[in-house]
């Protein structure tokens, strides 16, 4: 996995010496429910995603260039909407102490230019849940287009089902 640059970031594979600040920002309530998941309640349930981010090799840590501090995380993965080996999800989450400075559309949009330069994907999709506005915004921003919105289409952790809202960049569209 390649290492990737912004000006106030980098984006590199995890390691497993970024456990406690992955802790902090997955046990956060307000973080891993607006992307699906709950949080994380202990520091070995951390350790464990944490070693399987290291195996999957799909998503980058997120580390700001300032404090060399593990802030999030940004990942390329399987769509499972769309059959197209060309296709992948744009999945993101982000420490709440640094929303709100445009950290999230940085990455995002580093990323993207890896995806259709390097990787030669036609397509990249992302989704949110319709409470999610920070998300939609990072994704305007983005210069994603909404698709559509799938309609219960996702049953969360705690039981409830929740809409997805749908976009989609395409290769012809993305200006690096």
């Amino acid at each position: 996995m390649e290492t990737l640059i912004t000006e106030r970031l980098v984006l590199r594979p995890f390691r497993k010496e970024d456990l406690d600040d992955f802790y902090e920002y997955a046990k956060n309530p307000s973080v891993g429910p607006n992307a699906g998941w709950k949080p994380h309640e202990s520091k070995e349930e951390s350790r464990e995603i944490l070693e399987r981010f290291i195996a999957e090799e799909e998503s980058w840590a997120i580390i700001h260039k300032d404090t060399d501090k593990l802030i999030g995380s940004i990942g390329l993965h399987n769509d499972a909407r769309r059959n197209n080996s060309r296709v992948k999800m744009l999945g993101y989450v982000l420490n709440e102490a640094y929303w709100g400075q445009g950290i999230m559309t940085e990455a995002a949009k580093r990323v993207l230019k890896y995806a259709f330069e390097n990787l030669d994907l036609n397509l990249v999709s992302v989704y949110h849940y319709p409470s999610n506005i920070r998300s939609k915004r990072v994704i305007e921003k983005c210069g994603f287009h909404y698709e559509g919105t799938l309609r219960r289409a996702n049953e969360l952790y705690d039981g409830s089902i929740h809409d997805s809202m749908c976009y989609s960049l395409i290769k012809e569209e993305y200006r690096g």
